[in-house]
């Protein structure tokens, strides 16, 4: 490629035919062509080898084609197609030289070259300067008419000529006046026109349709050359702004933008050089696409790597990003405002369609980052949505107006930083993303109503469990006729009480009628439940009860104090009652009666354990009769109210009776060892046989005073002795052991009392020794007595077998 200060020319086409698209590539950098849009010209010279067209194309556009030396001869100079930008014209105007044609180095036969240069002048030129010589004007067999039918005839194989302009130069001008020349050549050349063979649709379409014909004269570049130059640069002025309207080619058409100009002349050469009939349009819709298709590529590859679309997209991966949509918008209407500049001047409906191509791709690449983007909003909005619901609830708001009021709150929010996140170009639908926010708020809403009911329920369960659960204990501890009414008034009050609270706290939830009667009836149930667990509960430890309350009525009187059986108690009836108290218990334990049915299991079991006589009457008859509390189920009492069957209340009071006889036996020991104890007195006939046998005993006593007080020495030493070895006491565990015990105590009690004697004689004397010794034996008298009581009351160890043993306190004496 040739260069100089202002000029820049390539060879377009070799000699053989060859494009040479490299160079044409650095020629379009070079002369900075793609940025003209279709602000530029293309013009190009035909004619005769060695006509001067070089010579032409350097005079009038500066260019620096290589010119023939007539010094060295007449002979080809300019081989193929060359290409140069004309210097110092606006608008930017490519001048191309072509091969001349009636060359002798291409022989006479060779025409093909000439025809596929001529067409593809045609076919990419604004203007075509033809060079011919003035003296061939008016002849038939002149230069210039080959070369005009050679125009012509490939004009008919452009489906859709394009409107050319044809400047006939007629060179060496003669003194023949323009006036006189051009009416001739224009004859000629519409002879030329009719006679060339024409496709059917334009049989009659006239010379005008496709071309526009000037004709400028020059003189002699060799005999009148500055003359030449002046009329050159005449000539020159009408090349400036030559595609304004009114210019040369002012009303051009079917002009390929400039950055499409390389491939489009590419594509042409190449189907020329197949010998194919060339469709310009089809070529223009081809070029379009091809270089809108470029443009679109070299714009999608500019966006991938666009700081500001790569900051963007870093960022929305962590995060909301606030105006993301204008952001995001601004990027693409950059890229394809980008894309409208480079490629508005091709194809509208190429532009257009590669175009949308463009944005879809453009938008299929961020719509990732578009649906982070709603997927942020979604999830922030969601964890807004449970914070402000909780400081609702938290704050006393009704539940369902909370709810109602935080949903609105936050889609209304939602809706607006989608209008934010949006992108106009787009126009995405967030609906699916807004549905699934309304699912998801839902969701929350629904497990927080849950929470919140199941807390609520929980409250007031654990209240009624509360205000149940130990007065029921209570009331079953004591049981006795008025205690399943006492239960049945408790469970009433305290479940109107907890259905009223539930209630209320149940109306800011907007619950249906069916669901919230559903959970106050729930709640019934509960408190009912608990009453019946407690009751259950309590009739596994029925036998625990009930021997505690026996051992309380056998072993209390009725002021609560513990009995000392002194021989005067009738146990038979204590007995009594104590287990009419036991049964009492078990007959209120082994139902549950909080309803308002009767039944008599009372009096089944009275009749059945305790009446005696009935029993007794049972068990003298020969033939067994119906027992009743043979069954597992109670009369009138349904199996679900039943807490102990008939025949586990047989069986327990069987157990009952088993390990209260202990304690009745030994009430019955301390009673009999306590009358033997107190009754120290002889029989009635003894007193009266002493009386009479030994009244004359008596007599000597009272005559002889001595006796009498050495019998009442001997008293009280007996007594003192009497007392300190407890004698009764250890005679209540068996003679030989009482006998063993004495013999062991006897020395050491006698030495005792010689010591407390000799400790008296050696104390000062009183004016009353014997009353003193009499008060000290008395008093040992007392203590060993109370001592005596003491271990008579304690002492039992009598046991009874057999459940049917009839316990009664042995007759009194008088």
């Amino acid at each position: 490629m040739a260069t100089s200060d202002e000029c820049c020319s390539v060879q377009l086409i070799d000699g053989d035919g060859s494009f040479n698209d490299t160079g044409i590539e650095s020629f379009i950098k070079e002369v900075k062509l793609h940025e003209c849009g279709l602000s530029y010209a293309v013009v190009s010279i035909m004619g005769p080898q060695s006509s001067g067209k070089s010579t032409l194309l350097n005079n009038l556009f500066y260019t620096n084609f290589r010119e023939m030396d007539a010094f060295k001869g007449r002979s080809q100079t300019t081989k193929g197609i060359w290409m140069a930008k004309c210097a110092g014209i606006e608008p930017c105007t490519i001048v191309m030289d072509l091969e001349g044609t009636d060359g002798r180095e291409r022989g006479e036969d060779d025409t093909a070259f000439e025809k596929q240069s001529a067409l593809f002048a045609l076919a990419v030129s604004d203007i075509v300067l033809i060079n011919m010589w003035c003296h061939d004007i008016g002849r038939e067999q002149a230069a210039n008419k080959p070369l005009l039918k050679t125009v012509f005839q490939v004009m008919m194989r452009l489906f859709s000529p394009r409107k050319t302009t044809l400047m006939f130069v007629i060179r060496d001008k003669t003194r023949t006046p323009l006036e006189n020349l051009e009416p001739v050549l224009r004859e000629d050349i519409q002879k030329i026109w009719d006679s060339v063979p024409k496709p059917q649709a334009h049989k009659e379409t006239p010379l005008s349709e496709f071309f526009n014909v000037e004709v400028v004269a020059l003189s002699s570049y060799e005999e009148k050359e500055e003359q030449f130059k002046e009329q050159v640069a005449n000539l020159r002025q009408r090349f400036n702004h030559s595609i304004a309207p009114g210019g040369l080619a002012g009303d051009r058409r079917g002009v390929v933008p400039a950055s499409g100009f390389s491939f489009s002349a590419q594509q042409i050469w190449k189907v020329i050089k197949e010998n194919k009939d060339l469709d310009l349009p089809a070529h223009k819709v081809m070029v379009a696409t091809v270089r809108c298709e470029e443009i679109a590529n070299e714009k999608f590859t500019g966006f991938t790597a666009n700081e500001n679309w790569c900051l963007l997209e870093e960022a929305v991966q962590s995060g909301p990003v606030a105006g993301f949509g204008k952001k995001l918008n601004s990027i693409l209407c950059t890229s394809l405002s980008e894309y409208d500049a480079e490629a508005t001047y091709f194809d509208e409906g190429v532009r257009s369609a590669k175009r949308k191509q463009l944005e879809e791709k453009l938008l299929q690449l961020v719509q990732p980052a578009y649906l982070s983007m709603l997927g942020h909003l979604r999830s922030g909005t969601l964890e807004k949505f449970k914070e402000a619901f909780e400081e609702a609830l938290n704050g006393g708001e009704g539940f369902s107006l909370a709810a109602r009021n935080c949903t609105q709150s936050y889609m209304a929010l939602f809706d607006e930083r989608c209008t934010d996140a949006n992108v106009e170009l787009a126009n995405w639908d967030c609906s699916k993303v807004r549905d699934k926010l309304c699912r998801d708020i839902d969701t929350h809403v629904a497990s927080v109503r849950a929470a919140k009911l199941l807390e609520l329920t929980s409250s007031y369960e654990a209240k009624l469990n509360e205000a149940l659960a130990g007065p029921v204990e209570a009331f079953l501890d004591g049981a006795n006729n008025e205690t399943w009414p006492s239960i049945k008034k408790l469970l009433q009050r305290e479940t109107v009480s907890a259905v009223s609270g539930l209630s209320s706290a149940l109306s800011g939830f907007e619950m249906d009628a069916k669901d919230k009667e559903k959970m106050l009836t729930s709640l019934q149930d509960y408190a009912r439940g608990v009453v019946e667990a407690k009751a259950r509960e309590e009739a596994g430890r029925v036998l625990i009860r009930m021997k505690d309350r026996f051992s309380t009525l056998f072993s209390h009187d009725s002021d609560s104090m513990p009995r000392v059986w002194t021989g005067k108690e009738d146990i038979r009836a204590i007995t009594k009652t104590a287990r009419s108290a036991s049964l009492k218990l078990l007959s209120v334990m082994a139902a549950i009666r909080l309803d308002d049915d009767v039944d008599n299991i009372e009096n089944t079991l009275t009749s059945a354990l305790v009446d005696t006589k009935s029993n007794a009457a049972v068990a003298d008859k020969s033939i067994t009769t119906f027992d009743p509390l043979a069954s597992s189920s109670w009369e009138q009492v349904p199996p679900a109210k039943t807490l102990i069957t008939p025949v586990q209340c047989k069986s327990l009071w069987r157990q009952f009776r088993a390990e209260t006889e202990y304690s009745v036996t030994q009430a019955i020991s301390a009673q009999e060892a306590s009358r033997r104890n107190n009754n120290w007195m002889p029989p009635p006939w003894a007193i009266v046989a002493l009386v009479v046998l030994g009244f004359n005993e008596f007599m000597t006593l009272l005559r002889n005073p001595l006796y009498l007080g050495v019998l009442f020495v001997g008293y009280l030493t007996v007594k003192a002795l009497w007392v300190q070895l407890n004698i009764s006491g250890e005679f209540q565990h068996g003679v030989l052991p009482g006998l063993l015990s004495i013999s062991t105590k006897f020395l050491p009690t006698v030495m005792n009392l010689l010591t407390k004697l000799a400790e008296q004689g050696q104390s000062p004397a009183t004016n009353n020794p014997q009353t003193n010794s009499g008060a000290t034996a008395f008093k040992s008298f007392q203590n060993g007595s109370s001592s005596s009581n003491t271990s008579s009351s304690a002492s039992s160890g009598v046991t009874a077998s057999g459940n049917d043993i009839d316990y009664s306190s042995p007759p009194k004496e008088d």
